[in-house]
């Protein structure tokens, strides 16, 4: 039998003799040991901020973000270990794949992010400089910096790893250590992933910590700098979110609750349509899969009244092919829920929704399975047909969290949409479909109580990853009954655990906070053009000014033929003066871009690599024939990008013989890091 340990202030804390045994949902038998006596909270809590805490914040977000894609390989490598735990939970190794590589593969993700989309260094920069004054002397800048407190992560049953690691990624990332709380039914397998990644010595003392039942009065202990993130139920989520002193500290509470997700069929659809196919595919895998414990399945199916007989029909027989019976065992393809109480707890549910539905599949009292005994934690997947659901309240308001979906008729696009609505806020909700306008309508009508909207149809099917399937670029959540709350979606989720701070000042004053050369801030001179510097060498806020090129009418027609750009502005000095943008016949803005390269460009080999592309041209003032320009190139900021070469972005402005700005981009190249 297993033994699901808590990890507090350091050291693994053995289950004593208040501990429980878990009952498995397969056997009914005893599959692990845990809990213990009361944990230390606030020395947990002590531990995180006086050692956690410290050690991420010194580092900076490329080296948090190295560091989540090493633990990630790690499991990777170790991932057939939890494996051959995930059984005992009533999963099958599919299952356990959504589940596993899920979370691996979130984390994954999340350094990547990391890596690409935040800087190499402590401050992230939110959104463009605000000019609060005339001369550019004082300005503003959002920035966002790590919370100085902890993140206590609660976890549902239904995924004990991924659960865990789509919260854990962006707080690691953000700079925030961790205290996590799984639900107890699934915890050793929690447990046996927090293990693996405390055996990796790749976290931070104090990074990271779990506990194994009861958190006693760890919530009556955060403040202001904490952070609760929660996974489960919405009434859970209510008792723990009234807490009196997370009221009272504003302490942040982010909650993903479960909600009654929709899936629409499409009203241009018929059964020969790729898109009906698409919908029953995606309705089976929605109920079946977890045993249809996740908070993002379809609970209610959505379809054209005329469609409910063909609909049911091909459901009952996709699901009547359905294997069930112990997770592990050849050919199944559905295993047991998570517990028995889970399975009592859905028979009641399904009880209320037969009030207003007929059962017209899956009946829980003849159940068929393969190598498992019925009296445990298994139930067939279910279909309910609900005739008027204008008229019913249950199937919009009653979430039997397993495998059961209810069937409803719609008359037109508005009245789908009601319907999906009716759910009082989803995490997801999707629309089979190969009419545009049939998308815009539904979307239109439905988004405001929807956290996401998956649209399927033949053209995206390829490549689509399902409607259940909550990806970290993408936000998971969604208003009203579905929590609120906006987890994952990418660095949006990282903010989450990072306080976003308004300061204003003087540019050297922003540049020396955020890293990165602001307009406006000193200029240095290096001992040789930065083109011959390396990426450690350059120095943020080093210029090169460059000497001045006069532009002739020659360069423009010449420019004109080449390229074959002969834009009336550049060619006809009447059609030019006409243009109310225009003194008579201008230079091209491209010419320009080009010339400003001649100028600031060091030809000779060196350490500059490649110039990989340009951001944020814009042109100020047209440049005529007889004018010149100059260019400043002023290096902005810097990032690491691999082993042995960082990009660099340079401030490109250009200036003409009366000092006034013409054009202005930023330029991007790749530079090594050693000669």
């Amino acid at each position: 039998m297993l033994t699901a340990q808590s990890f507090a202030a350091g050291r693994w804390i053995t289950p004593d003799a208040t501990a429980i045994d878990i009952i498995g949902p397969v056997t009914g038998q005893p599959v692990a040991r845990a809990g213990s006596a009361a944990l230390d909270f606030g020395a947990m809590l002590d531990y995180a901020k006086t050692r956690g805490g410290p050690a991420l914040r010194e580092m900076t977000f490329h080296q948090r973000a190295k560091m989540i894609k090493a633990l990630a390989a790690y499991l990777d490598s170790r991932k057939e270990e939890l494996y051959a735990i995930n059984p005992l939970t009533g999963a099958t190794r599919r299952d356990g794949w959504v589940d596993i590589d899920g979370g691996i593969g979130t984390m994954f993700v999340f350094a990547s992010k990391g890596r690409r989309e935040m800087p190499d260094g402590h401050v992230y920069i939110d959104g463009g400089i605000e000019h609060l004054g005339r001369t550019g002397s004082f300005l503003g800048q959002h920035i966002a910096v790590p919370l100085q407190g902890v993140a206590v992560q609660i976890n549902a049953f239904n995924f004990p790893v991924w659960g865990m690691l789509e919260k854990l990624a962006p707080a690691l990332l953000a700079g925030v250590p961790s205290i996590v709380k799984p639900a107890t039914q699934t915890c050793y397998l929690t447990h046996a992933c927090v293990q693996m990644m405390i055996e990796s010595g790749l976290l931070p003392e104090g990074a990271l910590q779990l506990v194994i039942g009861r958190t006693g009065d760890l919530l009556d202990r955060l403040g202001p700098q904490d952070i609760v993130s929660f996974t489960g139920s919405a009434d859970t989520a209510l008792k723990l979110r009234n807490t009196p002193n997370l009221t009272r500290n504003a302490t942040r509470f982010l909650a993903e609750q479960d909600s009654l997700n929709a899936s629409i069929l499409g009203p241009d659809t018929d059964p020969d349509s790729p898109e009906f196919d698409l919908f029953i595919k995606e309705a089976v895998a929605e109920i079946t899969t977890k045993a249809g414990q996740k908070c993002t399945a379809t609970r209610r199916l959505i379809v054209p009244d005329a469609m409910m007989g063909a609909v049911a029909d091909a459901l009952s027989a996709h699901l009547s092919a359905i294997t069930i019976g112990k997770p592990d065992a050849d050919g199944v393809r559905m295993g047991a829920l998570a517990s028995h109480a889970q399975k009592a707890d859905v028979l009641e549910r399904l009880t209320q929704l037969r009030a207003e539905a007929r059962l017209i599949h899956g009946d829980p009292d003849t159940l068929s399975l393969t190598d498992a005994d019925p009296a445990q934690a298994f139930l067939p997947p279910m279909l309910l047909a609900c005739d008027d659901p204008d008229a019913a309240r249950a199937v919009h308001e009653v979430e039997a969290f397993g495998p059961l979906s209810t069937l409803m008729p719609y008359r037109d696009t508005g009245h789908a949409a009601h319907l999906a609505n009716r759910g009082g806020g989803s995490l997801v909700s999707s629309l089979f479909t190969h009419d545009t306008d049939v998308a815009r309508d539904i979307t239109l009508n439905a988004a405001a109580w929807m956290g996401r909207i998956y649209i399927m149809g033949r053209d995206s099917a390829a490549e689509a990853t399902g409607h259940g399937s909550p990806l970290p670029h993408m936000i998971h959540g969604g208003p009203g009954r579905a929590g609120g709350g906006e987890e994952l979606g990418g660095i949006r989720g990282v903010m989450h655990f990072m306080q976003r701070t308004a300061v204003q000042g003087s540019p050297d004053m922003l540049t020396a906070i955020t890293g990165q050369w602001i307009k406006g801030a000193t200029q240095t001179t290096g001992p040789m053009h930065p083109f011959q510097r390396t990426f450690r060498e350059i120095e943020i806020g080093e210029t090169i000014h460059t000497d001045a090129r006069t532009v002739t009418l020659d360069d423009i027609e010449h420019f004109a033929s080449f390229t074959g750009d002969t834009f009336y502005a550049h060619m006809n000095e009447e059609a030019a003066r006409a243009n109310p943008f225009f003194p008579g016949r201008v230079a091209h803005g491209y010419l320009l871009l080009s010339f400003a390269a001649g100028l600031f460009v060091q030809p000779d080999p060196g350490p500059v690599l490649a110039n990989t592309g340009l951001n944020a041209l814009s042109f100020q003032k047209p440049v005529s024939p007889g004018d010149s320009i100059q260019v400043a190139l002023t290096c902005k900021r810097k990032t690491g990008r691999t082993e042995t070469y960082g990009e660099v972005a340079w401030n490109a402005t250009l200036t003409n013989q009366d000092d006034e700005q013409v054009a202005e981009y930023e330029l991007l190249t790749m530079v090594a890091y050693d000669r």
